[in-house]
């Protein structure tokens, strides 16, 4: 499984490329509108020299139209970026567009798996089920994910499946564990796949033990 860090946070991407765990980039943009800079094509554009892999910036228009134009224009700044398109009619319309044009495409906002098939039929290049908002409205997110797979893998799709949407260690566990492609994982939840009490409390085992030895 490729792990994806969802955060438009440089340092943090910085760190968690330091520990070999950064496939990609996603951001959206809320979290451009936490980092905080107005230029946020150049942030896109740091973002990209930084990973120097897939990186998804999404377009905020709503028409057709607009999405084309401001995919193509996303899609420039670097041979990294991947452009996110909402999965709305008009949005087909921009994945089936863009796709064509060979700019690679995240189909977001996906909570069927009506949706997602027909992400796929129309060419995205990833479709990122929104796992955690779906736990919000009391459905099990990982659910969606395990018929999204199934149904990619009955028909080869090449669509890859990008898990969305990341509350805790259990969504990217379960998410490997059904075969999905890809997780985006914010930083926090990375930090916490690594803990385990008893790592901790072992490792603290053989310090004390270590120290006796040396006469400490």
């Amino acid at each position: 499984m490729k792990f994806f860090i969802d955060t438009a946070d440089t340092a943090a991407i910085a760190e968690i490329k330091s520990l070999g765990m950064c496939d990609g980039v996603t951001t959206n943009p809320s979290l451009l509108a936490q980092a905080g800079r107005r230029d946020t094509d150049a942030l896109l554009r740091e973002i990209c020299d930084l990973v120097e892999g897939p990186v998804s910036g999404e377009v905020v228009a709503t028409d057709a139209a607009g999405m084309i134009r401001e995919g193509e224009r996303l899609a420039g700044l670097s041979e990294y970026m991947v452009v996110k398109i909402p999965t709305t009619y008009d949005g087909l319309k921009a994945i089936a567009a863009l796709s064509g044009q060979g700019i690679p495409v995240n189909a977001t906002l996906v909570f069927s798996p009506s949706q997602a098939l027909l992400v796929a039929k129309a060419g995205a290049a990833y479709c990122s089920p929104f796992v955690g908002r779906l736990d919000d409205v009391s459905h099990n997110g990982m659910d969606l994910i395990e018929q999204v797979v199934t149904i990619y893998t009955n028909y080869d799709l090449e669509t890859e499946v990008l898990v969305a949407s990341v509350r805790h260690p259990n969504h990217v566990v379960e998410a490997a564990l059904m075969g999905a492609d890809i997780a985006t994982i914010p930083p926090k939840v990375i930090k916490q796949l690594v803990q385990h009490p008893l790592t901790e409390k072992g490792l603290a085992a053989f310090l004390a033990d270590w120290d006796r030895l040396q006469g400490k």
